[in-house]
């Protein structure tokens, strides 16, 4: 490669339910609220990569062709369309980034986007599904069930660690108050979280409610450039690395609570940053539901094989703890419309690096780590972000 792509702008929409009619309404603003951020004009855009998962969850799809609907000056801009299950949005960044250090650009830029609550929850769930290996994996729960699953695994296993499940999601909660992006704006201790109720039911096995991510709208959006062109900008966020990690798709050809892939994806860049898990500031990751997050904190490094559970409860992971964790709220309480997410993540780790991120600020904040997962751990992301200027 030959040019170093950065990030030089972003815009993200409040996530929840929204009244935006549709993904082209939500693309369309966040593509011009990028665009404006970094200061850049729409004639400068090389190229354009969209993350939108959709699988039924709206009729429209060749959703790159979307962009250009809301800001005609990229009528003929290239722009193509990503899909990688919840690591849409990731994929349509690196892809974007792919594009600048190969060298046939200087700028582009990453929109992710889903609209979910236009559809009856049945048909979410159904269309979720389709990021599972439906052979074997079917159920009426959706992706709840294929977590239940996961999570019953790790019981039976190591213990029945619904409580720490419970501080996750207090946590993550606690943490959602202070983003005016998220979803869900509201406290919930440890007690609610913990205890199954009206307000807290079950959704699949031992999964309750307030371990489920939220089912939403909204979207999000990068300008990356390269550094020679970003030296004249405002903002550059460089990613000191990168990986990409692939597991095969059926969980029946795994252990499916070692999250191998996760593994392999977060020790592969910390080396090819070198860094240790020690150097980060913070790290946003995907905690789709609770057990995820503890299941991803022993695939970092935070803790061996059955102790992700000690993580939580000793503190390590609260925003004043050695290495905070998902201080957004997380998908937990900012919400989950799946091809925004990765691209979301990827936001927030960056107004922190800036100290932009308001009463989300962790003070110093000089490295941070981005964990964006497709399926039960098959697509797995990792970036550790700095600030470049």
């Amino acid at each position: 490669m030959s040019k170093r792509a950065v990030i030089v702008g972003w815009a993200h929409t409040r996530f929840g339910k929204l009244d935006d009619p549709d993904v082209e309404t939500l693309i369309a603003q966040v593509a011009r609220g990028a665009l404006d951020h970094a200061q850049v004009g729409p004639g400068e855009v090389d190229a354009i990569t969209v993350g939108v998962y959709n699988n039924g969850l709206t009729p429209q799809g060749f959703e790159g062709a979307l962009v250009a609907l809301g800001e005609p000056a990229l009528r003929f801009t290239p722009a193509v369309h990503v899909e990688n299950a919840c690591a849409t949005g990731t994929a349509a960044l690196y892809r974007a980034m792919d594009f600048i250090e190969s060298g046939r650009g200087r700028i582009a830029l990453a929109v992710g986007a889903e609209k979910m609550t236009a559809v009856p929850p049945r048909e979410v769930a159904e269309a979720l599904l389709s990021g599972c290996y439906r052979k074997e994996e079917e159920n009426p729960y959706g992706f709840a069930g294929i977590f239940a699953n996961i999570a019953q695994t790790y019981f039976d296993r190591y213990g029945d660690r619904r409580e720490e499940l419970a501080m996750i999601a207090s946590k993550n909660h606690g943490n959602g108050m202070h983003n005016p992006y998220a979803h869900v704006q509201k406290a919930f201790d440890v007690a609610f979280c913990n205890t199954v109720s009206d307000k807290n039911p079950i959704v699949a096995g031992p999964l309750r409610r307030t371990d489920c991510s939220m089912v939403s709208d909204g979207a999000a959006a990068l300008v990356v450039a390269d550094e020679e062109t970003a030296s004249s900008m405002a903002r550059a966020i460089r990613l000191r690395a990168r990986a990409h990690v692939n597991d095969f798709l059926p969980l029946s050809r795994r252990d499916p609570i070692a999250f191998e892939g996760p593994r392999r994806a977060w020790a592969r860049a910390l080396a090819d940053a070198g860094v240790t898990l020690g150097d980060l500031s913070l790290v946003e990751t995907h905690d789709c539901f609770t057990i995820a997050e503890m299941l991803e904190y022993e695939a970092m490094g935070l803790a061996g094989p059955g102790e992700g559970w000690k993580v939580i409860r000793d503190g390590v992971t609260h925003k004043d703890g050695r290495l905070p964790v998902n201080v957004s709220g997380g998908l937990k309480a900012k919400g989950h419309p799946l091809g925004a997410t990765g691209i979301s993540m990827h936001v927030m780790a960056a107004m922190q690096l800036m100290g932009e991120a308001g009463a989300m600020q962790v003070p110093n904040a000089a490295l941070a780590g981005v964990f964006n997962m497709g399926g039960a751990a098959v697509a797995n992301y990792v970036s550790i972000l700095e600030r470049a200027k």
